[in-house]
């Protein structure tokens, strides 16, 4: 038997939405599971060298989680990704593996999970839901507490990716933050949060004013100075852009009569509308 999951790219926090929103975009990582091919992982695309081979990738092991949890033996298989989302940039391709590996297990062992059921195992391996929900839901995800909500994205939002030819860990990201925030740094960020909402979901033409963020933005920005550069170059220019994830890629905003600038040499501009389906599997012939 065969089967293929098919998991988007997602953009999380969105400015002000820390550890909470997220985005589906157009780029798709597949993985193909084959139960009667002789056990191995293979994988093309993106980070194709870099990443192993051995059994230790995060598809195999969220899909051996999955089966300890259940207490049922993991058969053996033959795996093969196709990697389309870029490897620690902030598009959420960790969260897109994990997923990936989560729904095979389900399947293949007849768990019967719910997306909620889902995203709880992606958060145990993950740490935090942003990009797991959206990655799941399709759409525009708000994680809170133990709940997600899935939000359709305006129709006329239109996402521009700005991948960097360098990359930026997410551990090294998180601990460059701090812990403790401010009252005022808190309600800032709270209430941009909530414009955020209205924006990203009907009025697109607001993003420039509400994307403002005072809890991770500057600490990840400081790590990578040329993308600093570009960042502010586009405020400057006041089109909406944030850090996609923990970075180092920016998100920005094509709006009418402005669209977003090729940053040049040293990186790559994907223009990705929003993608409206989550994660989806099915078995082949």
């Amino acid at each position: 038997m065969t089967i293929r999951v098919t998991v988007p790219a997602t953009s999380a926090n969105l400015g002000p939405g820390f550890d909470c929103f997220g985005l589906a975009l157009e780029l798709c990582n597949e993985v193909v599971l084959n139960l009667d091919a002789p056990p191995g992982v293979t994988f093309e695309g993106e980070g194709a060298g870099d990443l192993p081979t051995d059994g230790s990738d995060m598809i195999s092991r969220s899909f051996g989680h999955v089966a300890r949890v259940a207490g049922v033996p993991a058969p053996t298989f033959a795996l093969h990704g196709v990697n389309r989302i870029p490897l620690e940039r902030g598009l959420g391709s960790s969260a897109a593996a994990c997923v990936a590996g989560i729904m095979l297990a389900d399947h293949v062992l007849a768990l019967g999970f719910d997306p909620d059921d889902v995203l709880d195992l992606a958060i145990e391996l993950e740490g935090h839901p942003d990009n797991a929900a959206a990655a799941i839901a399709g759409g525009f995800t708000l994680a809170f507490g133990d709940g997600v909500l899935r939000l359709d994205a305006a129709p006329d939002l239109r996402p521009v990716a700005l991948i960097p030819d360098v990359t930026l860990p997410t551990d090294q990201a998180r601990a460059a933050l701090t812990q403790t925030v401010s009252l005022a740094d808190a309600v800032f960020n709270a209430s941009h949060a909530a414009a955020a909402v209205v924006a990203l979901t009907s009025v697109p033409a607001m993003l420039a004013e509400v994307l403002g963020d005072r809890l991770h933005q500057d600490a990840r920005l400081a790590l990578v100075p040329p993308v600093k550069i570009v960042f502010d170059e586009l405020r400057a220019a006041h089109i909406p852009v944030c850090v996609s994830g923990a970075g180092p890629t920016l998100l920005a905003f094509d709006l009418p009569g402005l669209d977003v600038p090729d940053p040049g040499e040293g990186w790559r501009v994907l223009r990705l509308p929003v993608r409206t389906s989550g994660a989806q599997i099915r078995e082949e012939v």
